[in-house]
């Protein structure tokens, strides 16, 4: 009895010490078999934390000890470390080292691998191994199928008659061929150098064999850098010709890398670029470089713009092949949780190079290059900066149409904003600070069909020189609420400016003329100092009224702001370079300064009346409105005073009593949703500016559609009145499939600006676009073409034309 008993307690201990054997195996088997997995021995042990309890469980387990085998029967689940196994059956074979799990076989790694089969058998040592009738799932959603495969010297992995796709299977018809595959002979799973190569491999869409490969190799799913070319594309510009683009992108190290493009333009010749990214541990930054030798600048010459001259673009006579070439960088660091510092600089040979060759990040029309420090503080901010920016257009330099030349330096620009966390005398005080100092090189000044017969500069935009101001500003205001619901807010504001100017003798010449043209007085100084006191109450009375399956807010407002006469107006003393985009209408109604920047102060006393509607119904439909008209009540109308750039001429503010301005909307469960605001004359109503904005998004249409009107402005340099229509469109042709298409229209000009159709095809591995799209110039009619697409296939790479071309028509 009592040897019974101690043979059974010693084939307990044999079976616990052969269950975490095999289980060692089994874990070992199903970490380096996996495409996820493909590593050292040494790196699945970090894997299995210290301390780690196996559980198994079976319906029978059998010791043999003749034979030296542990099987485990019946439900056989493992557990270990978080790695688990199921299996119908397990055999762990000490003689020969090799374990044999068999029976729908899962193994389910800890971070997320799936490997199933119904045949698992390896050695002991997880050098050499193989399986039947595999089948693995990354956690990034790749998947490998293979009639057999096995492990060697434990690095290699073969798959024979293997299967790749990064394409989910569906789950209605599990058996329907994914979008697309690669069928190989032999993949070979290199766990040491994390590659993937394909041997006799055929390329399958949708099913059909599309290209037979002999051999190629890819990075293993789970590196995210590796070292080769990366997916060329293809691109067509009429200036241009067919581009193609090959980079080589080089992994030199976890921290940073470099990538090499080449791209040959069948009309231009052969572009390089080199791009240097390095990441830090609290931020980043990149380095870009390119150039061409132009094979034929004169593809570029516009002679309607330009009769018998060159544009930028193409270079002096008789310069058969001209260099162009930019560098351009940017970084971000974090010094703390609260400032950030930056910088986004480009330089290039001329003003429109990066632009011309579709340079990424930095080929937008406007580039700003700046460089800054940001903070940001609960409700405190602070930021300064310089910039300058640089306008990519084909115009000769020197050019009066010409905008490049004329932007100025900003050297610096400055802005704070601190908001105390206590309130003052039971309301709000908040502070705001802008500093800027501004270096032009050229005179910005417009010229266009004279309103005073003999007349020639209209407006100065840009002093040529320098120009300097220090602006400080402090408001306080707290909200008073009645018995009644009426919400009373007074407020006090104080703001002043120090300022200083050096004009060059070109722009005091310039500034004459303007004078005597609009009968003001030239009163140019080289510095001054003003400021502007303000005391306005604001009252509102919002009144709900809550209908069966739906309720409204109407809100009746009004606001009275009392305050001196805006200093140095009416004669041109002051240059406007932050307040020239203005724009009255009703998102500025309740502004109390409404000029864009702080050049110019809103000044004399002024009531703004109207009224806030919304309506939220049940059914889900939303509609919204603005409606309401200024009045001047005292001292001077700071937007009937001309400036250097005629900021308030023909804004509707010119008079003592404004225009009308308004805006309605609605939107709805069903998509449909629409807008339309305008100014209108507050004697005739006549329209002065209209917006007209509808829009239906759903399946499997979308639609969009824009006008807007604009009425001529002479005093602002636009003698004609300005219509333009946009429309745009997207249908689904199927779940997968859609054709869109959009166009923007110059009603007065009778030109189609802008126009572009493209075909696309989504899924969750593949993406297909192709577009074709046109511009015009407004004056000259010139067309510019582009041809692009794209095919992007999850895990291998994308192969077209560049991201940026394909997003200009959508």
């Amino acid at each position: 009895m009592r040897e019974a008993a101690l043979r059974s307690h010693r084939q307990a201990g044999l079976a616990r010490l052969y269950s975490a054997s095999a289980l060692a195996c089994l874990l070992a088997c199903g970490v380096l078999t996996g495409p996820a997995l493909a590593q050292d021995v040494t790196d699945v042990a970090t894997k299995v934390p210290s301390g780690s309890q196996m559980l198994l469980a079976a319906d029978t387990l059998v010791y043999n000890n003749d034979n030296q085998t542990v099987t485990a029967i019946g439900g056989v689940q493992i557990d270990y470390g978080g790695n688990k196994l199921v299996a119908q059956r397990v055999v762990y074979d000490r003689n020969t080292k090799r374990l044999v799990a068999s029976g729908n076989v899962e193994i389910v790694n800890s971070d997320g691998t799936k490997i199933n089969s119904q045949h698992i058998d390896i050695t002991d040592d997880f050098a050499d191994g193989f399986v039947n009738a595999l089948r693995v799932e990354t956690p990034e959603k790749a998947y490998f199928a293979a009639e057999s495969a096995e492990r060697m010297g434990g690095v290699l992995t073969t798959f024979h008659n293997g299967v790749y796709t990064a394409c989910e299977p569906c789950e209605d018809k599990p058996d329907k061929a994914p979008t697309w595959r690669i069928k190989a002979r032999k993949i070979i799973w290199n766990g040491e150098k994390k590659t993937v190569r394909f041997e006799n491999a055929n390329f399958e869409f949708f099913g059909f064999p599309l290209a037979y490969l002999p051999a190629f190799e890819i990075a293993d799913p789970t590196v995210k850098r590796k070292s080769g070319f990366l997916i060329p594309s293809i691109g067509y510009n009429n200036r241009l010709g067919v581009g193609v683009k090959v980079p080589y992108y080089f992994a030199l190290s976890p921290t940073y890398d470099l990538t090499v493009t080449g791209s040959g333009y069948t009309k231009q010749g052969f572009l390089g670029e080199a791009e240097w990214r390095q990441r830090f541990n609290n931020g980043q930054y990149t380095l870009k470089l390119a150039g061409i030798n132009q094979q034929d600048p004169g593809a570029f010459r516009d002679f309607a713009a330009f009769p018998g001259g060159y544009n930028v673009n193409s270079g002096p006579a008789g310069d058969p092949n001209k260099f162009r070439g930019m560098m351009g960088t940017k970084g971000q660091f974090a010094i703390n949780p609260r400032w950030d510092f930056g910088w986004d600089i480009l330089l290039q040979t001329d003003k429109n190079f990066s632009r011309t060759y579709t340079i990424e990040g930095y080929n937008d029309a406007v580039h700003q290059s700046s460089v800054y420090l940001t903070g940001l503080n609960d409700r405190n901010y602070f930021d300064v900066r310089a910039m300058r920016f640089q306008v990519q257009e084909n115009t000769p330099d020197r050019n009066v149409a010409s905008r490049s030349d004329k932007q100025p330096w900003v050297l610096p620009s400055l802005d704070y904003a601190y908001i105390p966390d206590m309130s003052v005398a039971g309301g709000q005080l908040s502070f705001n600070v802008n500093a800027r100092i501004i270096r032009r090189d050229d005179l910005d000044q417009a010229y266009f069909t004279p309103y005073v017969p003999g007349s020639g500069v209209q407006r100065v935009r840009g002093i040529e020189g320098e120009s300097g101001r220090l602006t400080a500003e402090a408001e306080w205001k707290r909200t008073f609420t009645t018995d009644g619901g009426l919400q009373l807010t007074p407020l006090l504001a104080l703001q002043g400016d120090v300022d200083y100017l050096n004009a060059s003798s070109a722009s005091l010449t310039a500034v004459n003329q303007m004078a005597t043209n609009v009968g003001a007085a030239d009163d140019m100084r080289s510095s001054f100092a003003r400021y502007m006191a303000t005391a306005g109450l604001e009252m509102r009375w919002p009144v709900l009224f809550s209908m069966t399956g739906s309720s409204h807010i109407v809100e009746p407002m009004a606001q009275v702001f009392m305050r001196p006469n805006e200093q140095y107006v009416g004669g041109l003393a002051v240059p406007n370079e932050d307040a020239q985009s203005f724009v009255f209408d009703a998102t500025t109604l309740f502004e109390r300064d409404k000029f864009s920047g702080y050049d110019r102060v809103e000044g004399g006393s002024r009531a703004n009346v109207g009224f806030r509607y919304s309506g939220a119904y049940d059914s889900g439909w939303g509609t919204n409105a603005i409606f309401g008209q200024s009045y001047q009540l005292g001292g001077r109308n700071s937007f009937d005073s001309p400036d250097l750039v005629n900021a308030g001429a023909d804004s509707g503010l010119e008079t003592s009593t404004s225009d009308y301005v308004g805006l309605v909307g609605f939107s709805s469960p069903s998509g449909f949703s629409g807008s339309l605001s305008g100014r209108f004359d507050e004697q005739t109503f006549e329209v002065r500016r209209a917006e007209v904005k509808a829009a239906y998004s759903g399946l499997p249409v979308s639609l969009s559609a824009k006008y807007a009107f604009i009425q001529a402005q002479p005093l602002y340099g636009f003698t004609t009145d300005r219509h333009e229509v946009t429309l745009g469109a997207s249908t689904h042709l199927a779940e997968n499939w859609r054709v869109f298409g959009t166009g923007t229209y110059d009603l007065q000009q009778s030109v189609l600006v802008k126009d572009g159709v493209g075909f696309a095809y989504n899924d969750s591995c593949f993406t297909y676009l192709m577009t074709y799209s046109e511009s015009r110039d407004i004056n000259t009619k010139e067309v510019s073409q582009n041809v692009g697409f794209n095919l992007s296939f999850r895990t291998l790479g994308d192969f077209g034309s560049s991201q940026s071309s394909i997003d200009s028509i959508q």
